[in-house]
């Protein structure tokens, strides 16, 4: 059992983190002298955060799948009170000993071996990073299209699939993030605290505008399920359920893993949790019955469900009121893509080389890896949506958050050893600074869902396969995360060092 060492009360220790090349500015743990967020910082945070397009997207999508305004809204809830469980848990090294992510993943994957679940994380943030960076460059494309009619189309490019115009919207709010990183993070406060204010009142605008168009929420709002008896999918209910409330909770997954990165600057754990918890869940479903309504309101309106609020905004006839709504939603989108998807993979791409690569470095590294996935195809339609993008990742972050709390609450009883943390030869090091119990526990945790997914990106064919083994794919966070929870507590007992 690691023996702590409160940094708080061991001013040698910072000397020593200072010195290892484990560490750099952005790594070292946060003095107490630093910790000043308090619970208002976290539900702000998280308000600021949550609304956001990709959660009108969310629950757009859930409309677009099939099911009706209420279904949609207490789905996406209960994904989030459940996500709000590891995202308490892990927040909680983070704030006791202020470290961030990848730094903590040490302790569990080994001092080396902490670069695997950093840089899947990165990954994934590379891949939101990209999205939001497409609903802010759409923005633009649009606002363009106001002045010269032309640039509304095009022929799109070989490979990328999208207009010359609208790879160059891309790109141009592409540089407006990455000139943002380059000042650095304490330039996006302003956006920060502007942002919110921003989105919820373009929400309330379309709100507005679906109302009064489908003749008041009366409509909007009895909509049927497609699940209904009668209705095109009727009896398909539980079989549409248990994906989306996986991909619900993949939704946020990402930020259950990194949200040391944010609880190493909280008060106490007090704050921490009662912050998260204010702010999560609520603020997910208020503004997801925003994307459920207005969705739904585009049904009675155009006869089609359009689930892209860029796109619905097209629709307004008053040039002036489709400029001001564009110019907020990219401010917003800048805001919240910097704050959720810059600021975790920059600190695990650091984590790679901390003396070479440093957060602005590892900013611009995202920006590069967002391009090239290619993000306008993730969002080409509501089933790629949910049931490629946010369950595909989940069944590699559920795993990681699996050992990540099997290892500080029931190994280590949320004891540990900060300096070893930053030490190449310490007791973190394990088997030449990775852990194989970490290792085992993850690949056999990753296994079930490979099938699934494999078959849902087309990469082979259904046929043939067991059903139940296909089905897996569909509780992909929760067989990954119950797995490697259970499987690293057996082999650290077995392989205490290993």
């Amino acid at each position: 059992m690691a023996t702590p060492v409160p940094f708080a009360n061991a001013p040698d220790v910072q000397v020593d983190i200072q010195a290892s090349y484990l560490s750099n500015e952005d790594l070292a743990p946060v003095p107490p002298s630093r910790r000043k967020w308090g619970m208002l910082s976290f539900a702000a945070l998280w308000i600021s955060m949550s609304a956001c397009i990709p959660t009108y997207m969310l629950a757009s999508s859930l409309i677009g799948g099939g099911m009706n305004w209420w279904q949609a809204v207490l789905i996406i809830f209960l994904g989030n009170l459940i996500v709000l469980v590891p995202m308490v848990l892990n927040a909680h090294a983070g704030t006791k000993y202020g470290i961030p992510f990848p730094v903590l993943c040490r302790a569990s994957f080994g001092t080396g071996g902490a670069n695997i679940p950093a840089l899947l994380r990165a990954f994934v943030a590379c891949g939101w990073f990209g999205i939001q960076t497409w609903i802010g460059g759409e923005a633009i494309h649009k606002i363009l299209a106001l002045f010269i009619p032309s640039l509304a189309g095009g022929v799109p490019l070989p490979i990328l699939g999208i207009t010359g115009v609208q790879f160059g919207s891309f790109l141009f709010f592409w540089a407006i993030n990455m000139a943002v990183v380059y000042r650095g993070i304490d330039s996006i406060r302003l956006l920060l605290n502007i942002k919110a204010p921003l989105l919820i009142a373009l929400g309330l605008l379309l709100l507005g505008w679906a109302y009064q168009n489908a003749g008041g929420f009366g409509p909007i709002l009895s909509q049927p399920s497609a699940f209904d008896p009668g209705q095109p999918k009727a009896g398909q209910f539980w079989s549409f359920f248990s994906p989306a409330l996986t991909g619900m909770i993949g939704f946020w997954a990402t930020l259950s893993l990194n949200i040391p990165d944010f609880s190493r600057y909280a008060h106490s754990q007090r704050d921490q949790i009662l912050g998260q918890a204010l702010g999560l869940p609520l603020t997910m479903a208020l503004y997801s019955f925003i994307g459920v309504a207005v969705t739904s309101a585009t049904t009675i309106i155009y006869g089609t469900t359009i689930w892209d609020p860029v796109d619905v905004l097209t629709r307004f006839k008053n040039p002036m009121v489709l400029l001001l709504a564009m110019i907020a939603l990219c401010v917003a989108t800048l805001a919240t893509n910097i704050a959720a998807n810059v600021v975790s993979p920059a600190n695990d791409f650091a984590h790679l080389s901390p003396r070479k690569i440093s957060f602005r470095t590892g900013g611009f590294i995202t920006g590069i890896v967002g391009i090239l996935m290619m993000p306008w195809k993730l969002l080409a339609d509501p089933s790629g949506y949910i049931f490629t993008w946010l369950i595909g990742y989940s069944a590699l972050l559920g795993p990681i958050g699996g050992i990540m709390i099997a290892d500080y609450f029931a190994c280590r009883r949320q004891q540990l050893n900060v300096a070893a943390l930053y030490d190449p030869h310490g007791e973190y090091t394990y088997t030449h600074g990775v852990s194989v119990v970490a290792l085992i526990a993850l690949i056999v945790a990753v296994l079930p869902a490979l099938p699934g997914f494999f078959v849902q990106v087309h990469l082979i064919s259904g046929n043939g396969l067991s059903p139940f083994l296909l089905s897996l794919y569909n509780y992909a966070w929760f067989i990954g995360f119950a797995l490697a929870f259970t499987v690293y507590l057996a082999l650290r007992k077995l392989a205490p060092g290993a």
